[in-house]
């Protein structure tokens, strides 16, 4: 069913789910939302699977004409999101109807925004996933970004009886300084005041950033001096951290399936969200971790993620909960912000 028209679409707006996988070898990327945490999270709060297609938008959000009645969350860089033109909270659910018109400006904080509707969107499944592959001009809406005009359908998806919203604690920031933990290698060995440098010194987000990878400038990362300058092309993974001949890192993303130079490193998966909100100038610096340790890491976030599932989410009013409103999340949070002000 149709759900959204596209009236100004962002700079590079596209439809994603959570990746296309087992087609590398074929030279096929996983694609996918860059920021899943965020991702995640949107269609979380408007009932969907994790895995429905969604929109991301990068830097700048766009204009767009509800044509059913369904709910909408907006989650990651924050746009500033307004429905009828009034401004509405992100990490929550909101309610509109056929004519309602959506938008999204310049992002404020971060890079990308994620919006989810009931049902996720509809468009052919190719290879397994509804994500955009622009580079090859498949997946998402006919394989290339929104533009003016474009209509987006909808799955089939049950309407939320009350509003949802993320508890302000657990609403992800996005500091333009970051720290990301990696683990190190597959090539370390040919480095060694290369590693110091690259664990002590800070390095800037440049403009060459996108999502195959991110380009960033900072201290030389040296070589062995027997070392050669490439390695045989071999599989890449999002997170791994190449050093080419210049010896400013590029980390890889989610549009790469080979490279040649020398990796350093691997960005564990769950800090990869944080890299995707990264904009130009923003600095980023490494902290190692071992291997254990990153899958500790990821399952504590798998488990946060469950209970988050689990708990209610719902906005309720005091007629319909009684009692239950005072003792509910949300309501203790804001009451306490609000305590506090006073």
């Amino acid at each position: 069913m149709k759900a959204l028209k596209i009236i100004a679409p962002g700079p590079f707006t596209t439809v994603q789910d959570r990746g296309r996988f087992g087609f590398q070898q074929f030279g096929v990327p996983p694609c996918g939302m860059l920021d899943k945490e965020a991702g995640d999270l949107a269609n979380l709060l408007v009932g969907n699977d994790p895995d429905a297609a969604v929109l991301e938008f990068t830097f700048s959000g766009g204009q767009m004409e509800a044509l059913d009645e369904f709910d909408i969350s907006v989650t990651g860089g924050d746009m500033g999101l307004s429905i009828n033109q009034n401004p509405c909270p992100a990490w929550t659910s909101h309610h509109v109807r056929p004519g309602d018109m959506i938008q999204l400006g310049l992002v404020n904080t971060g890079c990308r925004t994620y919006l989810a509707l009931t049902g996720g969107i509809d468009v052919p499944v190719v290879m397994n996933s509804r994500s955009s592959y622009i580079g090859a001009k498949f997946g998402g809406f006919k394989g290339r970004i929104l533009a003016p005009g474009d209509v987006l359908e909808r799955g089939e998806g049950r309407q939320l009886a009350f509003s949802r919203t993320i508890p302000e604690t657990l609403v992800p920031r996005y500091p333009s300084k970051i720290t990301l933990r990696v683990v190190p290698g597959p090539q370390e060995t040919y480095f060694d005041s290369g590693m110091e440098t690259f664990f002590t010194q800070p390095f800037t987000v440049t403009p060459q950033s996108n999502r195959m990878g991110y380009r960033l400038d900072g201290a030389k990362v040296c070589r062995k001096k027997n070392m050669p300058q490439s390695i045989i092309s071999e599989p890449s993974l999002p997170g791994g951290v190449q050093i080419p001949a210049d010896g400013q890192p590029i980390i890889l993303l989610a549009e790469q399936t080979v490279g040649g130079y020398a990796k350093i490193a691997t960005v564990i998966s769950s800090d990869l969200p944080r890299l995707a909100q990264a904009v130009p100038g923003n600095q980023i610096r490494f902290e190692p971790v071992s291997l254990e340790q990153a899958h500790d890491i990821y399952r504590e976030k798998m488990n946060a993620f469950q209970k988050l599932q689990n708990a209610d989410l719902g906005v309720k009013s005091i007629l319909t909960l009684g009692r239950d409103f005072y003792d509910h999340l949300v309501f203790r949070e804001r009451m306490e912000k609000y305590m506090i002000q006073i």
